[in-house]
């Protein structure tokens, strides 16, 4: 048997692996003697895998530092030999070491130098030290540059491989630059390794230097042809890099969508194939990369999105969900549909399969359905809907990330029509949830009850039940919204309080916000407390007593788990009693008296305060302690928003708030950075307002209006002239009763209908406008805006609307108040934008036709 020519020859690439042969010539003779007696000189150095034993035979990292700094010095004296035949293995040593977090890069050059070798195995150890180790110093990358070229130019594609992977891990932009023009020329090499080992590195290029990639786009649109996968695989790749960095290029692929289904049909119908079969799926690497790219190719592009809304609804409806590798399919197909302009039916069929996903056993295909929910329950909120048994289910899921997305998407997908469902469900899981759910539950809670409430006695529950389920994990933002609720809720003020206080009575100390908030309700309205009805449902049967309450406000002053905040809020509520009580002011004095000694600062000081309100200075103490007058409080709305409609008192509807987003985009507009409800009327003059009417497609009303070039629009408040005060909280509902004129359609095209009532009460020269757009048609209205606009002789000024969606049959309502001091016929320019399944609608017209009897 013929001695081997080299001891690792078994991985070698094919033409080096070769047996010795008496024909080689003598120059090759006399290196294997020289070899073989440079062996035996020198002592043979420690093997990788003896070097690793002794590191894991160290009992303390002392031990172990001395075996690397003995290995690391052993190292070292052999680089001084310029021809040691042991470099590949102390350079593989020092890799090792290198990973381990030692310091090792000592030997980078000696990597240069095994990159330089003819051997393949010291060209491979060689290049990947030159990964790990290669800092950014100019002369050693100088040096790999050269010796990149060169393998680059190869005729063994194992080695022009290794150097595409070197330089697509370690390439600075000055390299990139210098070699950028080799990899596209390997691109459109006859070997498949090549072609595909160049993508990957021209992937990386454009990475690390964007500007180089029009020089790659010839050569990555013939890959789309290819019939090896692996080449075709990274072509996708390298296509879809390009086209996320460059809006350009993203237009040039565009043509190339029907290849990308071509290939995509054929995966799907070949069959098996057992080169690229996983789990009974073809090649489920290359879908998911063509998914991928077919999404960024669509998105906003209805043309694109309609040639690959058949395939994807292919994808969606023959691709296997036994296994993980087809729910890796349809997870990417369903990000897919929802990114680009999709059908409906096929946005539907893309949440089923989210709602399937919720169904598995598997805890992490459950949390990426939720996931995936939560960034689409905007695009189709009624398919998410179909599925809410489901989401509310995992709710009670033992994995603390599925409960966390999983109330996060039930919060998403509350409405006015079922939220007192969802609430229940939502107070249910309040209840049972760990501490670190509890504040954000009962905030969102608060705001969902906020938004959708449908009376103002199921929202007065829904925060008491949230106080009560909270406890002391409630967050300031919740007591404040309560106390707000309580204070404009005039009709429900007694029953609020009452409940309050059947509350207070029971064991609190760990629920101080309930506390702080009853003690409050108690101190404004305990004159209604005294004279509420008693409530058989919540087993109230007689409202309490003044020696009562006052028992009730001692256990609470004088408990010492209760905290100085909650105290203080109890003493100024003590101190409010005293004058809406009349039997127990002495005694409410004495209570209030006896913290003129309290160790607590704030508590001290409002007891020696509140004392001198019961003696010199008592007669001041009715006015000073007078109920407060309602709060109004100005709220940021979502503008998805549906108004609160009121079942059992139709008087009191909830407020409706501004949406703050869309005036502050309104000031963005104007280039002004005043805030909303400041900002003041811009001066009359000759300044360009008229480029401001032209931006929003509003010319003079007619060619008799003077002076109109030098009026000013108004965006807060939508009028056309010196504007008033803009006032962003609705004012007291008008007067339903009181007809001015007879209604006047203002606005009909497409179903769309836009209503003008004048119903209300008139204030001098001021009529109100009752503004009912309905929608007639089949399709939901989204971001609903109506604006208007008067000549500058009127006033106009527009209250929030009811809402920003407009479904099927469905109203939003808005009131406008215009000012007509001259008595002049009244002319309005309408501006209304919506969209419609995601395509922005525009529509505009004049109003001339308004009855004169409207200031008569």
């Amino acid at each position: 048997m013929y001695p081997y020519y080299e001891t690792d020859w078994s991985v070698l690439p094919p033409e080096a692996n070769r047996r010795f042969n008496p024909a080689f010539n003598m120059a090759t003779i006399k290196q294997v003697v020289n070899e073989a007696i440079e062996r035996v000189r020198m002592p043979t150095p420690m093997r990788l895998r003896d070097l690793i034993r002794q590191i894991r035979a160290a009992r303390t990292a002392g031990e172990e530092r001395s075996v690397v700094n003995k290995e690391c010095a052993y190292i070292r004296s052999t680089f001084r030999e310029e021809d040691s035949v042991w470099r590949c293995r102390n350079i593989a040593k020092l890799l090792y070491i290198h990973m381990l977090g030692y310091p090792a890069h000592f030997g980078q050059l000696e990597c240069l130098k095994l990159i330089a070798s003819p051997r393949f195995t010291d060209k491979r150890i060689g290049y990947l030290g030159a990964m790990l180790l290669l800092d950014e110093r100019q002369d050693v990358h100088l040096l790999i540059t050269n010796c990149l070229k060169n393998d680059l130019n190869s005729s063994t594609q194992f080695v022009v491989g290794l150097a595409l992977c070197t330089l697509g891990a370690i390439a600075s932009p000055e390299m990139a630059r210098d070699l950028a023009a080799e990899v596209e020329r390997l691109m459109k090499s006859p070997n498949a390794y090549i072609r595909k080992k160049a993508a990957l590195c021209a992937y990386r290029i454009i990475k690390r230097v964007p500007e180089l990639m029009e020089i790659f786009l010839p050569a990555t649109r013939s890959m789309l042809s290819e019939k090896n996968h692996g080449v075709l695989i990274t072509g996708v790749t390298l296509i879809t890099e390009m086209c996320e960095n460059s809006p350009d290029t993203l237009n040039h692929f565009k043509k190339i969508v029907p290849n990308l289904v071509r290939i995509l049909k054929n995966l799907i119908l070949a069959g098996y194939s057992p080169e690229h079969d996983v789990s009974g799926v073809s090649d489920p690497f290359l879908q998911v990369k063509i998914l991928k790219l077919l999404r960024i190719l669509g998105i906003n592009d209805a043309d694109t999105s309609e040639a690959m809304n058949d395939i994807l609804a292919q994808v969606a409806t023959n691709t296997e969900t036994s296994k993980n590798v087809g729910n890796t399919i349809l997870y990417e197909t369903v990000l897919s549909i929802m990114d680009i302009k999709s059908e409906g039916g096929l946005r539907v069929l893309a949440v089923n399969i989210l709602g399937r996903f919720l169904l598995n056993n598997d805890k992490n295909i459950r949390y990426v359905a939720l996931n995936t929910l939560l960034r689409t329950v905007h695009v189709d909120t009624s398919a998410v809907q179909r599925h809410r048994s489901t989401i509310l289910e995992c709710l009670k899921d033992p994995d603390v990330s599925i409960r966390r997305r999983a109330m996060e998407l039930s919060f998403a997908l509350v409405n006015a029509q079922n939220v007192r469902t969802m609430i229940k469900e939502l107070l249910a899981f309040l209840e049972k949830a760990d501490p670190e759910f509890k504040a954000p539950c009962s905030s969102n809670i608060v705001l969902s009850a906020e938004r959708f409430a449908p009376n103002k006695r199921w929202h007065l529950d829904t925060l008491l039940k949230v106080l009560v389920a909270a406890g002391n994990y409630v967050r300031d933002d919740v007591i404040s919204s309560t106390i707000q609720l309580i204070s404009e809720t005039t009709s429900q003020q007694a029953y609020v309080t009452l409940q309050l206080f059947k509350a207070l009575s029971e064991d609190l100390q760990d629920r101080q916000p309930l506390t702080r908030v009853a003690a409050w309700a108690i101190g404004e309205y305990g004159d209604l407390l005294l004279e509420a009805p008693p409530d058989e449902e919540h087993g109230i049967a007689h409202p309490p007593t003044e020696e009562q309450v006052l028992e009730i406000y001692q256990r609470l002053l004088w408990n010492p788990q209760n905290s100085n905040t909650t105290k203080q809020y109890a003493l100024m509520s003590l101190t409010k009693l005293s004058t809406r009580f009349s039997a127990t002011t002495s005694q409410i004095q004495h209570v209030i008296s006896s913290f003129r000694s309290s160790l607590h600062i704030e508590l001290q000081q409002r007891g020696v305060e509140f004392s001198q309100l019961f003696g010199q200075h008592g007669h001041l103490r009715p006015a000073l302690l007078e109920r407060m007058p309602p709060m109004e409080v100005v709220r940021n709305g979502d503008p998805l928003d549906l108004a609160n409609g009121d079942e059992d008192s139709p008087d009191e509807v909830s407020p409706q708030h501004a949406p703050a987003g869309e005036s502050n985009a309104l000031l963005d507009l104007l280039g002004g950075d005043d805030p909303v409800g400041a900002l003041p009327a811009p001066p009359v003059g000759d300044s360009p307002n008229q480029d401001l009417l032209d931006l929003l497609g509003l010319g003079p009303l007619s060619d008799n209006d003077a002076n109109v070039d030098n009026a000013n629009f108004n965006f807060l408040t939508g009028e056309l002239g010196p504007a008033a005060p803009p006032r962003l909280v609705a004012d007291d509902l008008l007067d339903s009763g009181q007809s001015l004129a007879p209604p006047l359609t203002a606005f009909e095209k497409d179903g769309l209908k836009v209503l003008f009532s004048f119903e209300g009460p008139r204030d001098g020269n001021m009529v109100p406008i009752s503004v009912t757009a309905s929608n007639q048609s089949g399709a939901t209205l989204s971001e609903f805006l109506f604006q208007a606009a008067v000549p500058k002789i009127f006033q106009i000024q527009m209250l929030s609307p009811s809402g920003t969606v407009l479904p099927p049959n469905g109203v939003v309502t808005q009131v406008l108040k215009v000012t007509n001091p001259g008595q002049n016929v009244l002319r309005m320019r309408l501006r209304i934008s919506y969209s419609v399944d995601g395509n922005p609608v525009l529509e505009q017209a004049e109003v001339n036709t308004f009855p004169q009897e409207l200031w008569e």
